[in-house]
């Protein structure tokens, strides 16, 4: 199983201890180990393949449709909006719903309320990375939950991203937020159950 690498120091320092405390007495040791498997399987980032097909737009989380709602942004213009809500036990690795360069980024300090409720996008901290594709414009949000503590994107203005390309993460339950043109017709209902880069959110014609 791939382990997404930001999850090494934490992997690495459970190992060492475990390591260290085999020596000394066993349940530590035993202690440290679950800890161990806990974050190698948060940390999880299975390889995913698809067909992906032009004028459609992938997951860009695993997780639970919370929100699909019309709304506005000044990147996006009126948009459909399909929120995606990770809890603890999903893959925490965020992919690109579509084919498409990065021409906007930002990021707002914010609360950490619980990521489900629909306030959760407009008051948490989060990180907009917004895609211009042949299909209009596009943007994915990253939003740090009640006990999210970090959001990682490494993207920079101008990196062309093909779909269901890795280009983050955010530990520890969170959600995210995917920005359609408004003439999308969306795939999805309120309750589905999502996959990264394999299940279909919406269609453009």
């Amino acid at each position: 199983m791939r382990i997404a690498r930001d999850g090494l120091p934490a992997i690495t320092f459970l190992a060492l201890c475990a390591g260290a405390f085999a020596f000394l007495s066993w349940i530590p040791c035993a202690v440290m180990l679950v800890l161990l498997g806990i974050v190698l399987w948060f940390f999880r980032d299975p390889e995913r393949t698809a067909a992906y097909e032009d004028g459609k737009f992938y997951a860009p989380a695993d997780g639970k449709i919370v929100e699909i709602s019309e709304c506005s942004h000044e990147f996006t213009g009126a948009s459909v909006k399909v929120g995606i809500f990770m809890n603890l036990f999903s893959v925490h690795v965020n992919r690109t719903p579509c084919t498409g360069r990065v021409d906007y980024l930002s990021y707002v300090p914010g609360k950490k309320i619980a990521a489900f409720a629909p306030k959760a996008s407009e008051i948490n901290e989060r990180s907009y990375v917004g895609l211009s594709t042949q299909w209009g414009r596009v943007m994915m949000v990253q939003i740090a939950g009640l006990v999210a503590r970090r959001i990682v994107c490494r993207l920079s203005r101008g990196d062309v991203l093909e779909a269901g390309q890795r280009y983050g993460m955010i530990k520890l339950g969170s959600r995210v937020d995917l920005y359609m043109p408004r003439e999308s017709a969306v795939s999805v209902k309120l309750g589905d159950i999502v996959k990264a880069g394999i299940t279909e959110i919406g269609v453009i014609h």
